[in-house]
């Protein structure tokens, strides 16, 4: 009988990620703080220090979203968890999902929300602008939805739709108001309560400035109660055979009133959570506030500003309707001439820099490049200008010497 075999050369050494500066649309370099706070050490889910932390968490993202719900909890899982969880557990069957689209991730909350066989209905406005709030409601008043779903900044364009009239519109009409703030959230100003959200969920990889994984999420008690609602025929208080049963949540994993069971104080088992995610979660959250948020969101409004003159200053033009850009991240246009894929390799391969691209019609049209969380900074703002000059010329474009980093520095020195 053979024995266990040894290791040989064959073999991959410990994990060694090279060294790089994420300055596309996400993910993006995370605080060192939160790096640590991941390497701590695991407890027991009902260790005492393991359901304080889950308490302190819950404490410090009602701030971050701006809120006073106890229904702020954490979904294991990248921001798209948070999604699929709170559409599928707010959406019965049949129900009418109005979902504006401006970019690719209106499409996924369409999507999704056809998954949870809603009666999905959109409305769309060319990519590189948002809707006007008029818009949004002659279709409410149209579609009569039971929800809308609505993403605040959409990477895909780097427009930021606003939401501060929205809320009061979807009271008036009795919708179910949501936003997917993945990409906006800590970066750009979001407020809960005041902007009337009945849920709203985001990730970490973005302005949070830690790893894709968890996805913070906020429900009002209005959610709540719909929540609730669709618990009773778990609970035993409907019949199976109620010619309501069918509208009970179809997901185990993404089943958000059961979520809320296991972050209350009853505790009750759902699922064993990801620790060293929740470790992360909560660094974010503590590193936003320990600055202040209205200090993190003018940083990377500063950052954003900085960027959007930079590459002005090196004659690319930007793409979309700037008055609505999100502070985090800009599209710049590909120059005429010039292998957009090919610049991005390099400036990966040879600066350790990363950029991106974007989807659909943007495809290979522009270059997104972000400024957020860890990396909205003037030294990563200015290193990745003086790059993308750099490579720019090696591939024939010519740019003014030195235009982007002085037009930044300059928003910089005026901050």
């Amino acid at each position: 009988m053979n024995g266990p075999s040894l290791p040989g050369p064959h073999l991959p050494g410990p994990i060694d990620p090279p060294a790089r500066l994420l300055m596309g649309p996400g993910p993006v370099s995370a605080y060192p703080s939160v790096l640590r706070a991941m390497s701590a050490p695991l407890v027991g889910q009902y260790d005492p220090f393991m359901t304080a932390s889950m308490t302190q968490t819950q404490q410090l993202y009602r701030q971050v979203w701006g809120t006073t719900n106890d229904a702020t909890v954490l979904v294991d899982g990248t921001s798209r968890a948070g999604i699929e969880a709170a559409i599928v557990s707010l959406v019965r069957p049949g129900d009418r999902v109005l979902v504006p689209v401006f970019g690719r991730f209106g499409l996924l909350l369409a999507e999704i929300a056809t998954r949870a066989m809603a009666e999905v209905h959109t409305i769309e406005v060319p990519w590189g602008q948002v809707f006007p709030v008029s818009t949004i409601e002659e279709a409410v008043r149209r579609v009569r939805p039971t929800l809308l779903a609505l993403v605040q900044g959409d990477t895909s364009t780097t427009m930021n739709q606003p939401l501060d009239e929205v809320g009061a519109l979807c009271a008036r009409y009795g919708v179910l108001f949501y936003s997917d703030a993945t990409a906006s959230l800590g970066g750009n100003l979001f407020e809960a309560d005041a902007w009337g959200l009945d849920a709203a969920t985001a990730g970490l990889q973005k302005c949070l400035g830690g790893p894709s994984g968890s996805a913070p999420i906020t429900l009002s008690p209005r959610a709540v109660d719909v929540l609730r609602s669709r618990q009773r025929i778990e609970a035993g208080i409907r019949e199976p055979d109620d010619p309501d049963a069918s509208d009970f949540v179809r997901s185990n994993y993404f089943d958000l009133g059961m979520i809320l069971d296991y972050w209350g104080p009853r505790r009750l088992n759902h699922h064993t959570e990801a620790t060293s995610m929740l470790y992360a979660a909560r660094e974010c959250a503590r590193v936003l506030l320990a600055e202040g948020r209205d200090a993190v969101v003018e940083r990377h409004r500063v950052a954003g500003a900085a960027m959007l003159a930079g590459v002005r200053g090196l004659g690319l033009q930007v793409f979309g309707d700037v008055a609505h850009k999100m502070h985090n991240v800009v599209a710049v246009e590909i120059p005429d001439g010039v292998p957009g894929e090919e610049v991005r390799a390099a400036m990966l391969a040879d600066l350790g820099i990363e950029i991106g691209t974007s989807f659909g019609p943007l495809h290979g049209r522009v270059w997104r490049i972000g400024t957020m969380g860890y990396n909205a900074q003037q030294d990563a703002v200015l290193t990745t200008l003086a790059a993308l000059e750099v490579v720019l010329r090696r591939f024939g474009c010519s740019v003014p010497p030195g235009g982007g980093v002085d037009a930044a520095a300059d928003v910089y020195r005026g901050a």
